[in-house]
């Protein structure tokens, strides 16, 4: 019967990002992931690297920006491959953020809040240096040194040296084996001959975002008993694919990113944008359609004179699996509820990750869970399991594209 130290649950960033640091301390740390590596929460991302920005905008600094100022510069150093875990071979889409207003007063605010206490603050552009794209803005135009990375690149680059330790399980065949105290002893898994797999462990590590509710469940074995532990906050974000220029930016709304652009190119070489800030959260009232034609009117009023000709839409949903709050609103930072050796977290944000990791070790010692890695060899025990896939961006796999034209066609025949 192998024996483990950790086996965390979900191969986004949080679980990978932890995954690797355990590794490097020593513990005997497995991760197991029901679909494909950074499905859902991860591979949806914008890859945004946020330094605190979006938090200073009611002029103030919040628990939010001080909990998240921090993180670019552990990630860069990570990027650099200066830092562990080593990142170099991730993509960086950008290594900044463009940031620009709407014309009104609250935006103008909006902008000098932006530069209370961060790291990473807003750098005033010439008109010389402002980007073509942003020429007919009104008002002062800004960057900030937020890298923007593929999501799917870091899942990628994560995963690359620990394979063997990843492992495809079927949610349907999963068991959790508590002993007389009500800890979790062990889980059980299908083998290759079809027997069920028993691995002994330490302690068992949430992270599969919106999957850690019936996980949770399951471990507990108090189905239908408990509170809720945990928020979801959707989000229906767009894509737009076609002649657009590589752009990466906030357009700053008094309090409210009102659009966020992150670009990419896909596997045919077209430039896609995602869109997310206040758009994607107005989008959840919208039907996809709807979403579309409202984003398009957006996109053209945040930046005047783009042309939308030709470009082909699409919409995604997402869900923000959070820890709960008594308010309901995003959590100020990563959330990790401890109940006996289960730990259930959250990490709020992509560029979190580090800081729940750290939080997360600090749980484990205090739980008395070290590491007793001393050779490879109880790695062979796993050495049959399947092993899970990583996640396509989710413009790869979107089907039905749409044009504004052809919206124009749909609404003329309703």
């Amino acid at each position: 019967m192998p024996k483990v130290d950790l086996i965390i649950f979900g191969g986004g960033v949080a679980g990978l990002w932890t995954l690797n640091e355990a590794s490097r301390r020593g513990y005997r740390c497995i991760l197991l992931e029901a679909f494909e590596l950074g499905s859902g929460q991860t591979i949806a991302s914008q890859g945004i690297i946020h330094g605190g920005l979006k938090y200073t905008l009611q002029g103030m600094m919040t628990g939010s920006a001080r909990g998240i100022r921090e993180m670019p510069l552990i990630w860069r150093n990570a990027l650099k491959g200066e830092a562990q875990p080593d990142l170099s071979d991730t993509e960086i889409r950008s290594h900044h953020c463009y940031l620009w207003r709407t014309d009104s007063v609250s935006s103008r605010l909006g902008m000098f809040g932006a530069k209370m206490g961060l790291r990473v603050a807003p750098q005033k552009l010439s008109a010389e240096e402002t980007p073509e794209l942003l020429a007919q803005c009104p008002g002062s135009i800004a960057v900030m040194e937020e890298q923007v990375i593929s999501p799917q690149s870091l899942v990628v680059n994560l995963s690359a040296t620990l394979r063997d330790q990843i492992i495809k399980y079927d949610p349907e065949q999963l068991s959790f084996l508590l002993d007389e105290d009500k800890q979790i002893s062990s889980i059980q898994i299908p083998s290759p001959d079809g027997d069920p797999l028993t691995i002994k462990t330490a302690a068992v590590l949430l992270t599969a975002g919106r999957g850690n509710e019936p996980l949770r469940t399951l471990a507990r074995q108090q189905p239908g008993s408990e509170n809720q532990v945990m928020q979801k906050r959707p989000l229906h974000m767009i894509l737009v694919r076609g002649a657009l220029p590589q752009f990466n930016g906030h357009c700053v709304d008094g309090a409210k990113t009102r659009i966020t652009i992150t670009s990419d190119t896909d596997s045919q070489g077209r430039t896609v944008w995602q869109l997310g800030g206040q758009v994607s959260e107005t989008g959840v009232k919208l039907n996809r359609l709807e979403l579309i034609q409202h984003a398009a009117r957006e996109l053209s009023a945040s930046i005047p004179g783009i042309n939308l000709s030709g470009l082909e839409w699409n919409t995604y949903s997402v869900d923000r699996a959070e820890g709960a709050t008594k308010s309901g609103l995003r959590p100020e930072t990563p959330q990790i509820l401890k109940e006996g050796n289960l730990l259930t977290s959250w990490p709020t944000k992509l560029a979190l990750a580090p800081r729940l990791a750290t939080d997360i070790f600090q749980h484990l010692d205090e739980m008395n869970v070290k590491p007793t890695l001393e050779d490879s060899s109880w790695k062979e025990s796993f050495s049959a399991l399947p092993r899970p896939l990583v996640a396509q961006p989710l413009w790869e796999t979107a089907e039905n594209w749409v044009t504004l034209g052809n919206l124009n066609l749909l609404e003329d025949v309703a």
